[in-house]
């Protein structure tokens, strides 16, 4: 693996990007090995499910795992009788366990009471867990960028300032590239000449991403027939789309040299970036929730009650003894592998689901 890398990728989506992503996480460490890349970040859409696996998957094949997430910010205060407005995709990255922790908890800010809608976080809710993690505007789809292609530069400003303000040194402005046979799409082209304009004058330094979606350029048709299941659309309708191109592939660090050669700050900045992040997940114990003060005689109690009701409509196979038996021996078993809060709460489960 090279020691002296020009650029790693920060921005990639795995299969926990639900019906959007179709990067394996196993298959990452071996992909960045073969690029010659000694760290790798995992921003999945909106969750951090993948933490855990892509940290132990990747440290034990000796590249540096960056714990990330694209979280969905909403950037416009809606006036009422407004139509609201979708909200768009910063990339955060975890520099320590502090920010990690503080990607937990925007990662719950996006759906809890949230009432069934859209999940995002709010631009308050990101400047309080801003400690420790390294933001990423989102490019032209990003926050600063929808403002942009709107034409709302100064509003565009002002949110940079503010993210400035949030972040500090930490933020960085994403410039992206995925040049097709038209040239590029016209987000990039209508926001990039202001997204460095707006780095040089507001001294915030740029950084190259391409946004990952598959390993190589011929899983494109595959992959947006994904996108098609997951938004109800058909990859030949007429009606516009989101589509994404056969640029969002795993790129080779020659690839993305030679796409952003105007820009080697650009590049030098993701390595930068890497060595800013030191934080990989970890194996613990699972925390669950105490069930009840005494959980080896609740287990016994519900299970018992269970016991009598099923055999006062079943037909008796056996008798009442040895049904009472055979349970009596699964109830030791469970309780000598101290699972008997565990079985209580899968039981509160499926009791609530019924």
């Amino acid at each position: 693996m090279s020691n002296d890398p020009r650029f790693i990728h920060l921005r990639s989506h795995s299969e926990y990007s639900l019906l959007e992503g179709a990067l394996r996480s196993k298959k990452l460490p071996g992909m960045c090995r073969d690029a010659g890349m000694p760290a790798l970040a995992l921003t999945d859409t909106n969750n951090m499910f993948a933490a855990l696996e892509f940290s132990v998957a990747m440290a034990g094949a000796g590249v540096q795992p960056i714990i990330g997430c694209q979280v969905d910010v909403a950037y416009v205060e809606v006036q009422p009788g407004e139509k609201p407005r979708p909200p768009a995709p910063v990339v955060l990255l975890a520099q320590s366990e502090l920010g990690y922790e503080n990607l937990m908890k925007l990662n719950s800010c996006l759906y809890l009471d949230k009432g069934g809608a859209v999940a995002e976080v709010t631009l308050a809710e990101l400047e309080a867990l801003s400690a420790d993690l390294i933001c990423l505007t989102g490019g032209a789809l990003g926050p600063v960028g929808m403002l942009l292609q709107g034409g709302q530069r100064p509003a565009a400003e002002a949110l940079m300032a503010r993210l400035q303000g949030a972040f500090g040194d930490r933020l960085y402005v994403e410039l992206q590239r995925h040049p097709e046979d038209g040239g590029q799409p016209e987000p990039e082209r209508l926001t990039e000449r202001g997204f460095i304009e707006m780095a040089y004058a507001m001294d915030i330094p740029l950084v190259a991403t391409n946004d990952v979606y598959f390993p190589k350029p011929d899983m494109y048709e595959a992959h947006d027939a994904l996108i098609c299941i997951a938004e109800g659309a058909y990859v030949d309708q007429s009606q516009p789309r989101r589509r994404l191109t056969a640029q969002h592939y795993f790129k080779s660090q020659a690839e993305m040299a030679t796409l952003f050669a105007d820009l080697p700050e650009a590049l030098s900045n993701t390595v930068e970036i890497a060595k800013r992040c030191a934080f990989m997940a970890y194996r613990r114990d699972p925390i669950l929730p105490k069930f009840a003060d005494d959980e080896v005689a609740e287990l016994r109690r519900m299970a018992n009650e269970g016991l009598q009701a099923r055999l006062a409509v079943i037909p008796h196979a056996v008798s009442v003894e040895d049904y009472q038996k055979r349970l009596d021996f699964e109830l030791g078993i469970i309780e000598g592998m101290g699972f008997p809060g565990y079985f209580l709460i899968v039981a509160d489960f499926i009791q609530w689901a019924k």
